[in-house]
């Protein structure tokens, strides 16, 4: 009997040592399946599980068994490993780049900040209760995985067998990687290598001093648009996949065409064109530093150094030749210290927009509110000065819905119930699909066109010049992958001269862009003064 019981006491050893090394690998080796946040094993290898086992195997005849103590380190060791890894292959899917732990972990309490107000307060804790029990579940895998690996280490057979494997598989890593030549075996990028990457940008970036051009005084005489309001809308994730994409494409058509027929009605024109913006997926604000400064403003570092300057802004230009500059902020719900260095007029944000109606998903203040509300305090009087307005728009904001459905009744949208009951039960039962969030994102774009028509038709005795521009595209989730960073641009307006200065600087008739971008976002600045100014010499920037 005894015999029987060796044979069947090995048999489980190889078996559990083949169930942990499987685990072991595929928790650094699984890859992304986009655009979803779930992920696959495609039959990778991990060289970090070779060497472990290696170095295990080298060092137990030595050492012997390791304690306890030191297998559950391990597993948290591991368990990090394997949360990079996740970060890693997941954030370039749904996101559209790579994580920056240095630019992208300061931002993370303001998400929570967000998450906590948009989200119910137990779904939040719901979240966190998963996230710390899958943790330490994982951990508990984990810490089995390596402890079975140990064990089966202390049999001369297993560890002799297992580590020839292991140095066998190290060594056809580095030969492939030195060589060059064809891949006998598929291995996964370290995961070790992707925080090293990490640790060089954090190094990196706080030695780097990111320089900003010298400040210029950025003038235009503004007889272009002279007595004109105008409007600079950033249409939050408006980005060319709304133009690439042909199913997105196709279903926007519609809200195109009757935007045109609105431009068309009101006697106006557009022009319109791609640029390239500074941000991927988020980061609205650095777009429009961009713009409004001609600072390529491509992260936070370089923001928060121009912030702390004191320069010209499209903002003073206006303001210097006699308009009243205002910030329509529908997501802002704290203070806002940009609004100091832009020098606005006046700031309306959540709180002073008062919009009383009912909530459509995450993002407060529909955005055809805000114009309406914004038309009411600025521009409905017409004993004023002209207005220059800058709006970034929320409701095509991620997940792209619910979207609050389109109030013909402008003025209604002003009331305590500013849609039927019909038509709120109708938007609020079509919940975004985090998983296809591209019929969503259709749909909050669609709204947008709906909301800039309607508006322009409501004002069709005034004279507006709208710029309404993508701040960036939305993430890979819904741009796809390996998308641009170009964004659409249109200029609406009654004056056709200005619309052919336009045209000169490469834009193009119609809502339509001619697919070849026009440089930066940054370098639209110099082209808006040219265009807004009525001669060749009427408009510069001059170094102070």
């Amino acid at each position: 009997m005894t015999p029987k019981v060796s044979e069947r006491g090995r048999l489980w050893r190889w078996t559990a040592l083949a169930c942990a090394l499987a685990l072991l690998n595929v928790s650094l080796t699984f890859r992304n399946v986009w655009p979803t946040p779930g992920v696959e094993w495609t039959g990778d290898l991990s060289i970090e599980l070779a060497v472990f086992v290696l170095g295990l195997s080298l060092a137990m005849p030595r050492f012997g068994a390791p304690p306890r103590w030191l297998i559950t380190w391990l597993a948290g060791v591991w368990l990090l490993l394997a949360i990079g890894r996740y970060a890693d292959v997941t954030a370039p899917a749904v996101y559209g780049r790579e994580i920056n732990l240095y630019w992208d972990v300061r931002h993370m309490g303001a998400v929570a900040a967000m998450l906590a107000t948009a989200v119910s307060p137990w779904i939040v804790a719901a979240v966190v209760v998963a996230v710390l029990l899958v943790s330490h579940v994982a951990h508990r895998f984990l810490r089995w995985a390596i402890g079975c690996v140990a064990e089966a280490m202390s049999h001369p057979c297993e560890r002799r067998v297992v580590g020839a494997i292991a140095a066998a598989v190290s060594l056809l890593f580095v030969g492939q990687h030195i060589s060059g030549a064809p891949s006998v075996l598929r291995f996964s990028t370290p995961v070790t290598e992707s925080y090293a990457r990490q640790a060089r940008l954090f190094t990196t970036d706080l030695a780097s001093e990111t320089i900003i051009p010298a400040a210029q005084r950025l003038d235009s005489d503004l007889s272009g648009v002279a007595g004109a309001d105008v409007f600079i809308v950033f249409v939050e994730s408006y980005g060319a996949v709304s133009y690439d994409n042909a199913t997105f494409a196709t279903r926007l058509a519609p809200g195109r065409a009757s935007l045109a027929a609105d431009i068309d009605a009101t006697r106006r024109g557009v022009v319109s064109a791609f640029v390239e913006s500074p941000t991927f997926g988020g980061s609205s604000w650095l777009a429009h530093a961009s713009l409004l400064t001609g600072v390529e403003v491509r992260n936070e570092d370089t923001n928060v150094r121009l912030m702390a300057q004191a320069r010209d802004t499209l903002v003073t230009t206006f303001a210097r030749r006699g308009y009243r500059t205002v910030a329509a902020m529908p997501g802002n719900s704290h203070p806002w210290p940009e609004g100091a260095f832009y020098r606005f007029d006046q700031i309306y944000d959540r709180a002073r927009l008062d919009y009383r109606g009912p909530r459509f998903g995450w993002w407060f203040v529909p955005d055809q509110f805000t114009l309406a509300r914004l038309d009411a305090l600025e521009i409905a009087p017409r004993a004023r000065k002209p207005v220059f307005v800058v709006m970034p728009t929320i409701s095509t904001h991620a997940p792209f819905g619910p979207t609050a459905p389109y109030q013909p009744d402008w003025a209604r949208l002003l009331t305590a119930q500013p849609y039927a009951d019909a038509d709120v039960a109708e938007a609020l039962a079509h919940e975004p699909d985090l998983l296809n969030m591209g019929p969503s994102y259709v749909n909050a774009i669609a709204y947008t066109y709906a909301s800039i028509g309607g508006y322009l038709r409501m004002r069709a005795d005034r004279d507006v010049v709208m710029i309404v521009i993508g701040d960036h595209q939305p993430a890979a989730a819904v741009s796809g992958q390996g998308a641009s960073w170009d964004v659409p641009l249109h200029v609406i307006a009654s004056r056709p001269q200005l619309l052919e200065r336009l045209e000169a600087h490469g834009f193009t008739r119609g809502l339509t862009p001619a697919r070849a971008h026009l440089g930066p976002m940054n370098r639209l600045l110099p082209v808006f003064l040219d265009a807004f100014a009525a001669g060749p010499e009427a408009a510069g920037l001059q170094a102070e």
